[in-house]
C-alpha cells in the first residue's frame, strides 16, 4: 500500500507540473489568436483579449487532457527507470502490472472528475466566451431551445427581431408555426407576425400564410392596421451556417444537462446525433484515460540502460496520437451517421486500453 501512494504521488505532482506547463502555453497561443481576430476592434483592450484568452483555454485544455495523462506517465516512468526504482520494484517481487495499479486509478479517477466537475466549469467558460467574442464581432444571431420549441434572434444596429417556432426542419431554414417580433434600436416593439411556416432563402424570409400587426403607427389599437396575407417577405441577415453555429459546440452544455438538450433539440425537430455522440463520449473519458496510461507505461517501464529510450518515448507518442486521432476520427464518423453512435464513442477507447495491455502482458509477465 505504502509503495501504491508513492507512486500516486509521484504519478499526482507530474500531472499537475504537466497541466500547468499546457496552461500557460494555450494561454499564450489563446492570447495571440484573440489579438489576431480582435485586435482591430476599438472596444477591445488588452484586458478583454486576455479575459478572451482565459475563457478559451479551459476548452482546449479539457480536449488535450488524454494526451497530458500520455505525456504524465512517460514522464513519471522515465523518472523511475532513470533512478532504478522499477528495477528496485521488480527485484521486491513486484510485478510491473502492480506497479501501474495507482496510475491507472489515478488517472480514472482524473477522468470521472473531468467528466462530472469540469465539463460544466468548461462548458460555463465556452458559453462564456461565445457570447462575449459574438458582442466584438457584432453577430447577433443566437438560438435557444426549450420545452415551448426554438427561439431565434437576428438583428442589425437599427434593430432585433425574435423569432419563435413550434418545430422545424434539421437545419432550421424552415420553421413552422412560427411567431416574428420586431423591435428598433431603442428596444421598442414595432411589429408582430404570426405564420404557419417561413422559409429562409438568401436575404430574407419567406414567410406563408401570416397576419402582421404593426406597433409603430398612430393608431390606438394594432387590431385595427393588422392584415393577412397568403405570402410575405422579411429581410435577414441570416445563413443556415450562421443558425447551425448558433447552437454553439456540444461543450458549451454541461454534462448533467446534454440529456434534456438533446430531447428538446428532437422535439424541435433538430438532429442531436452530435451532442449524442459527445455525450457518450464524454463518458467514455475516464476508460480512455487509463489507456492513455497504459500506453505510456508499455514503452518506458525498462531500465534506461537497455537504450532506445528515445525511440520508445517516440513510438509512446505515436502510438497515443494515432489512438487520440482515430477517436476524434470515429466521433465524426458518428456525428454523421455513418456509425452508431455507441460504436463511435466507446470502441476507440476500448480498443486503446486492450492494445497496450497486450503489449504489457506480453513484455512483462510473457
Amino acid at each position: 500500500m505504502t509503495l501504491h501512494l508513492y507512486f500516486g504521488r509521484k504519478f499526482l505532482r507530474n500531472f499537475l507540473s504537466v497541466l500547468f506547463i499546457f496552461f500557460a502555453i494555450l494561454t499564450l497561443t489563446a492570447l495571440i489568436d484573440q489579438i489576431r481576430k480582435f485586435g482591430g476592434n476599438e472596444e477591445a483592450s488588452f484586458s478583454t483579449l486576455l479575459t478572451l484568452a482565459v475563457l478559451s483555454v479551459p476548452e482546449n485544455l479539457y480536449r488535450i487532457l488524454p494526451l497530458i495523462m500520455l505525456i504524465t506517465t512517460l514522464a513519471l516512468f522515465l523518472g523511475l527507470a532513470r533512478s532504478s526504482e522499477l528495477v528496485v520494484t521488480r527485484a521486491s517481487g513486484r510485478s510491473a502490472l502492480k506497479s501501474l495499479i495507482a496510475p491507472v486509478v489515478l488517472a480514472v479517477l482524473i477522468g470521472t472528475v473531468g467528466v462530472a466537475a469540469i465539463n460544466p466549469i468548461v462548458a460555463a467558460t465556452q458559453k462564456q466566451y461565445e457570447a462575449e467574442a459574438a458582442q466584438l464581432s457584432g453577430a447577433s444571431a443566437t438560438l435557444s431551445v426549450s420545452a415551448e420549441g426554438l427561439w431565434l434572434r437576428q438583428g442589425t444596429p437599427e434593430g432585433q427581431t425574435v423569432i419563435r417556432a413550434a418545430r422545424s426542419n434539421l437545419d432550421g431554414t424552415e420553421l413552422f408555426g412560427v411567431t416574428f417580433l420586431g423591435y428598433d434600436s431603442a428596444g421598442l416593439p414595432i411589429y408582430r407576425i404570426e405564420a404557419v411556416s417561413a422559409r429562409l432563402v438568401p436575404g430574407a424570409w419567406s414567410i406563408q400564410e401570416a397576419k402582421e400587426w404593426r406597433f409603430d403607427t398612430e393608431a390606438l389599437i394594432p387590431e385595427v392596421d393588422s392584415f393577412e396575407t397568403a405570402q410575405m417577405s422579411l429581410a435577414s441577415n441570416l445563413t443556415r451556417n450562421q443558425i447551425i453555429d448558433s447552437f454553439g459546440t456540444p461543450s458549451a452544455v454541461p454534462i448533467w444537462e446534454l440529456p434534456g438538450f438533446i430531447a428538446g433539440l428532437e422535439t424541435a425537430g433538430f438532429s442531436a446525433r452530435a451532442h449524442r455522440t459527445f455525450f457518450h463520449m464524454e463518458l467514455s473519458l475516464p476508460l480512455l484515460m487509463a489507456a492513455m496510461v497504459l500506453v505510456g507505461a508499455g514503452f518506458t517501464m525498462r531500465h534506461t540502460r537497455m537504450g532506445r529510450t528515445g525511440l520508445m518515448v517516440i513510438m509512446a507518442l505515436g502510438l497515443g496520437f494515432l489512438l487520440y486521432f482515430i477517436r476524434n476520427f470515429a466521433a465524426i464518423l458518428g456525428e454523421n451517421g455513418q456509425i452508431p453512435v455507441l460504436m463511435a464513442a466507446w470502441f476507440p477507447p476500448l480498443a486503446a486500453l486492450l492494445l497496450p495491455l497486450g503489449l504489457l502482458l506480453h513484455l512483462e509477465d510473457g
